[in-house]
C-alpha cells in the first residue's frame, strides 16, 4: 500500500473532523455564544468534538443492537416545547438504527409527546409509546420508542428507576434538555425559571452515572443537561449563567456534567454533526439523513404545535432559522463528508494524475 496515499488520507480525515467542528459552532443564530462555548469546551475536553462524540457513541453501543435512551424537550411555556431538541433526538435515533441496528427510547414530558412523535415520523421512523415495564419487539418496522414522563416529582423518579431497571440502556443522551443549576432549579437561557413546566428527568442521568452508563450531552446555551462540563467558564460570556434574576439567585448554568459534551450554535445542529461523524466512522453515508428529512421533521414538529424558539410560534423553523435553510445546511454537510471520505473521481487523490 502507498504510504504517501495513507498520509494523504489521514490528512483529509483530520481536515474533515476539524470542518465538522467548525460548522457545528458556526454562529447560525447570530447570538455570539457558540464560539465561546467551543473555546471553553476545548479547555476541558480537547480534540475533535463531533468525531470524538461519534467514537464515544460507537464505543458505548454493541456492534449490533443495543439501546440508547435520549432525553429531549425544552418548554417555552404552557407545556409547549421548542422545535430544537425533538428533531435532533429523532435524527440521532434514526442514525443509531442505521449505523448499529440500535433501538432508541426517547424520554420526554407528557405534554411534549406529540412534538417528538411528529419529528420521528419526519425522520422516517415509526414512533411507539413505550411500556415502562419493557420494550416490545417489532418486526418489519424501524421503530422508535417514546416514554412520557409525568410532572409530579415522585412519579417522575419512579419512571427513571423503571427505565434503568427494565430497559438496561447502553447509552444515555440529552439533546436540548433543561439541566438544574446549583440550587436544583431549571431555567430558560434568559433566566426564567421552569418550575411547573418541565418533568424532572435529570435523576435518570444521575442514577445512570452510578451504574456506569456512558452519558452524552448536546447543548447550545449552558443551561442544558450535561453542560456542567464547562459550568465554571460560562459566566465569562453569559451573565445570566451566574445571575438569573429569579429568586434562586444561582444563575442558569447547568451542574450535571456529561461524560462527553457537544456544543453547537443550535442543539439540533450539534446532533447532525455527531451523525455526520457516525457516517464517516462506519463508512456508511446513509447514516446521515438526506436534507429533505430534516426539513420534513421540522415542518411536522411545528405542525404538532411545537414552537420556534425565536418567533415563539408554531412555524417551521429552529432558533429563528427556517426549515428550507436547514435543508440547505444538510446538503452542505452531506457534501462535506463525501468530499472528505470518497476517493473516487478526484484525480488529486490518485497515485497518477
Amino acid at each position: 500500500m502507498d504510504v504517501t496515499m495513507d498520509r494523504a488520507e489521514q490528512t483529509r480525515q483530520e481536515a474533515l473532523a476539524k470542518a465538522l467542528d467548525n460548522i457545528a459552532v458556526l454562529d447560525l443564530a447570530c447570538l455570539g455564544v457558540a464560539g465561546h462555548l467551543y473555546e471553553a469546551l476545548q479547555r476541558k475536553q480537547p480534540g475533535d468534538m463531533c468525531m470524538g462524540a461519534a467514537r464515544f457513541v460507537l464505543n458505548a453501543l454493541p456492534e449490533e443492537g443495543g439501546l440508547a435512551v435520549i432525553a429531549t424537550g425544552f418548554p417555552m411555556g404552557g407545556g409547549v416545547p421548542e422545535t430544537d431538541g425533538p428533531v435532533g433526538a429523532a435524527m440521532l435515533a434514526r442514525a443509531l438504527r442505521v449505523a448499529r441496528g440500535a433501538r432508541s427510547l426517547i424520554v420526554t414530558d407528557e405534554d411534549f409527546v406529540d412534538a417528538v412523535k411528529a419529528a420521528c415520523i419526519g425522520a422516517g421512523l415509526s414512533p411507539r409509546i413505550a411500556d415502562p415495564e419493557g420494550l416490545e419487539s417489532i418486526s418489519y418496522l424501524n421503530p422508535v420508542y417514546i416514554l412520557p414522563f409525568p410532572r409530579e416529582e415522585a412519579a417522575c423518579r419512579t419512571r427513571c428507576e423503571q427505565v434503568l431497571a427494565n430497559m438496561e440502556p447502553d447509552l444515555l443522551v440529552a439533546v436540548e434538555r433543561p439541566g438544574k443549576n446549583t440550587a436544583g432549579v431549571y431555567h430558560g437561557m434568559n433566566g426564567r425559571p421552569l418550575a411547573g413546566f418541565v418533568a424532572d428527568i435529570e435523576p435518570l442521568f444521575e442514577m445512570g452515572r452510578d451504574r456506569g452508563i456512558p452519558i452524552l450531552g448536546i447543548g447550545d446555551g449552558g443551561n442544558e443537561l450535561g453542560m456542567g462540563v464547562i459550568r465554571e467558564d460560562l459566566g465569562k460570556f453569559l451573565p445570566q449563567a451566574t445571575s438569573c434574576g429569579c429568586p434562586c439567585g444561582q444563575g442558569t448554568a447547568a451542574v450535571f456534567a456529561a461524560d462527553y459534551l457537544v456544543v453547537a450554535s443550535v442543539s439540533n445542529w450539534g446532533a447532525d454533526g455527531i451523525i455526520a461523524g457516525l457516517a464517516v466512522l462506519t463508512h456508511n453515508s446513509d447514516v446521515l439523513h438526506y436534507p429533505d428529512r430534516e426539513r420534513r421533521a421540522i415542518e411536522l414538529c411545528a405542525n404538532s404545535g411545537a414552537v420556534d424558539g425565536v418567533h415563539v410560534s408554531p412555524v417551521p423553523a429552529v432558533d429563528g432559522i427556517p426549515a428550507e435553510e436547514w435543508e440547505g445546511l444538510l446538503t452542505t454537510l452531506r457534501g462535506m463528508i463525501h468530499r472528505g471520505t470518497d476517493f473516487r473521481g478526484d484525480w488529486r487523490r490518485q497515485k497518477h494524475g
